[in-house]
């Protein structure tokens, strides 16, 4: 579990990154690349690392 919540978190920074980097290019579909980076970081990843802590102690 400890791998997946990993990989998940860089998954999720990756894609919101990309969201900003396109973002300050002008290019098409980046306000979609954001917000799909964003729901993914914060409904996704913190949910299971806080998840994962909690159980953890």
């Amino acid at each position: 579990m400890k791998k997946s919540v990993y990989v998940l978190g860089f998954i999720a920074l990756f894609i919101l990154s990309t969201g900003l980097m396109f973002k300050s290019m002008h290019w098409p579909f980046a306000g979609i690349i954001t917000v799909v980076g964003f729901v993914l970081f914060n409904f996704m990843f913190l949910p299971t690392l806080f998840y994962k802590l909690y159980k953890s102690n």
